[in-house]
């Protein structure tokens, strides 16, 4: 598949400070994203900070860090800010695509985008539809300035469109080069089920690749089906959320001060005898690594059966560097059964 660069105008955007990156030790770990042949390192950037939580020049900094630190896989969607007053969607896309326009770097850059969600006015304004499909598809790859998507991610089901014309539009996208592969995000067993039937007695792509929600305070959804699912189907696994929102990176003290941050309203529901216990869990085998508890949590998260790479954000390099050492860290046996029992009540 070809796959030869145009000439886009970048669009006005603020003064983007020069490269920076933090010293780096840790050697970022590769491998292959299910069936699909993509070569991907085991931590994905996510970005739904972009734009939002992080502006442009620290979003900017943090695709450098992560970028110097060996990673080449970066997770966005369309609807990346919406929810942020005076947005309309595709802020994060957008400072990806000035990023890699920049930095020149698009062909050693593995991009994964998702769509559903609504995005214009309008019958076909959110869903799976062939309508919605085709021109999200477009639409995100102006805005990323790019001529394809490595992998192109259903964000959620949707119950109003039957999954044979879904993967018909996925079919005419990568026919057209503009999609390699394709993916899902939040799908149940039986509908990745169906949509891979479809897939075979058809002749149309198949999903490669699911994105669920886990963490140790919060298995239950992915290790209850889906997990075995996909290591039978060989589905690749990126798992997003694998910190709890924030939570397992040990900021939150019980009975401690107040931490104040645009995301702290939904850690709160950890905030019970099991979410703290996890959390102690985690603090103790930090210390006896010298690491940190968000490295020992995503090394817990790699070390599960399926798992491709996790899904990690970051609002600056710092914060970035707190998760890198997750990938030299090798938990022994009763380690990792321990945070496997402690965390039994989010199973």
């Amino acid at each position: 598949m070809s796959h030869e660069r145009k000439t886009l105008s970048s669009p006005p955007r603020p003064d983007v400070p020069n490269r920076t990156s933090l010293p780096q030790t840790v050697p970022m770990q590769m491998t292959t994203l299910g069936s699909t042949g993509l070569h991907v390192s085991r931590l994905c950037l996510g970005s739904m900070q972009f734009g939002w939580t992080a502006d442009e020049a620290q979003s900017f900094a943090v695709m450098d860090a992560f970028s110097d630190a060996g990673g080449n896989f970066i997770d966005t969607a369309d609807i990346y800010s919406n929810w942020v007053q005076d947005h309309h969607g595709g802020e994060s896309e957008e400072i990806i695509g000035r990023w890699m326009k920049t930095r020149g770097n698009r062909d050693s850059v593995v991009i994964a985008t998702k769509l559903r969600g609504p995005m214009w006015a309008g019958a076909d304004g959110e869903g799976l539809s062939r309508a919605h499909v085709i021109r999200a598809a477009e639409d995100s790859l102006r805005r990323l300035q790019t001529e394809y998507i490595d992998l192109y991610q259903c964000h959620w089901f949707d119950e109003a469109t039957p999954i044979e014309e879904t993967l018909r539009a996925f079919e005419e996208l990568i026919g057209a080069g503009k999609v390699r592969h394709i993916g899902v995000s939040n799908f149940p067993v039986a509908h990745m089920q169906e949509a891979l039937e479809v897939s075979k007695a058809n002749g149309l792509p198949r999903f490669e690749s699911l994105q669920p929600h886990h963490s140790l305070v919060h298995r239950k959804d992915f290790e209850d089906g889906p997990q075995q699912f996909c290591i039978r189907q060989s589905m690749g696994v990126i798992p997003y959320s694998p910190l709890g929102g924030g939570f397992l990176t040990g900021k939150y003290v019980k009975d401690g001060p107040r931490v104040t941050s645009q995301r702290s309203g939904n850690v709160r529901q950890f905030f019970t005898h099991d979410g703290w216990a996890v959390l102690d869990a985690l603090r103790e085998v930090a210390e006896a690594h010298g690491t940190t508890a968000s490295a020992v949590a995503l090394a817990w998260q790699l070390a599960q059966p399926g798992i491709t790479a996790s899904i990690v954000g970051a609002n600056t390099p710092e914060q970035f560097a707190e998760q890198l050492p997750a990938l030299d860290l090798a938990l022994n046996e009763a380690e990792l059964e321990g945070l496997d029992t402690v965390s039994a009540p989010f199973r």
